[in-house]
């Protein structure tokens, strides 16, 4: 099912309402047996995700309570969960804390992510911001909008806004490759001007949304991650896809996305990148 305008509502009131109850009160203010590791020592999760993703997935049941809930935290314990995202015909897909490391080091750049897919392709997208309480939500063919608590609502589109003389250019995070491969990377990203990497997917889509940068080069290619991002900045009118030419679903796994502003820019940056495509016996 694609979710009504009254489920699209009730979504992001539960996202809200779980911010405010297990996320917010818990920022800047956890010691350290609330915090644990992951994949590796920068892949942190806190009881606050874990809390935040019960909350949340308990209200979706509610809202939406034929459909499958896939959370961050919940593939962690059973990777199974990610098939369920193509097999079922609607997913709610939830990162209850995108941002965690910065979140834990008490950075207030984190967001929680909220995509829903039917039948593997996602139809609304949610990206919102606890500490200051507003939020990017796309439906697809429906544009991207930017609300506030308050209830303003305008639509964010990149031909809207003009390009500045920064030297300000994307985002991207070399650290994030393997180790053979990240020179060349971040020497080719020195070439292209200010390039950031926020730790951050929800804040990274909102800023692309908003027209700040003209590419974002993601190196993991978890659904969490993109699937709301992705249909926010196309909606906004960007263009996102893997850097190897396919076009982006949230039940690929492997690869790397790029975003960019537009299709030349697109075109351009898969063309210089090439290279990091390739397999490794063929890399120059």
């Amino acid at each position: 099912m694609i979710p009504t305008t009254d489920q699209e509502r009730d979504l992001v009131e539960a996202v809200r309402a779980a911010a405010k109850a297990e996320i917010l009160p818990r920022f800047r203010n956890l010691d350290t047996a609330a915090i644990d590791t992951k994949a590796n020592a920068d892949d942190l999760v806190t009881i606050a995700d874990r809390r935040a993703e019960e909350a949340i997935t308990t209200a979706v049941a509610r809202i939406m309570p034929t459909a499958e809930v896939i959370g961050e935290e919940a593939v962690a314990e059973d990777s199974s969960l990610l098939e369920r995202i193509g097999l079922a015909e609607t997913a709610v897909i939830i990162d209850p804390i995108d941002g965690t490391w910065n979140f834990a080091m008490g950075l207030s750049i984190f967001g929680v992510l909220l995509a829903v897919t039917h039948e593997g392709e996602t139809v609304f997208g949610l990206l919102y911001d606890p500490v200051n309480d507003d939020w990017v939500v796309a439906r697809r063919g429906g544009g991207t909008w930017f609300c506030t608590a308050d209830g303003r609502k305008r639509q964010l589109h990149l031909d809207a806004v003009v390009r500045g003389e920064t030297k300000f250019a994307g985002y991207g995070a070399p650290a994030l490759l393997p180790e053979h491969m990240r020179e060349r990377f971040q020497l080719d990203l020195l070439k292209r001007g200010r390039v950031m990497d926020l730790r951050c997917a929800c804040h990274t889509y909102r800023m692309m949304c908003f027209g700040v940068g003209n590419f974002g080069i993601d190196l993991k290619l978890m659904p969490w991650d993109h699937a709301a991002g992705a249909l926010a900045f196309t909606e906004a009118g960007g263009c996102v896809g893997l850097l190897d030419g396919r076009d982006y679903r949230p039940t690929i796994h492997d690869g790397y996305m790029l975003s960019a502003r537009d299709a030349e820019t697109m075109d351009r940056m898969r063309k210089d990148l090439a290279w990091m495509a390739k397999p490794a016996a063929l890399r120059e």
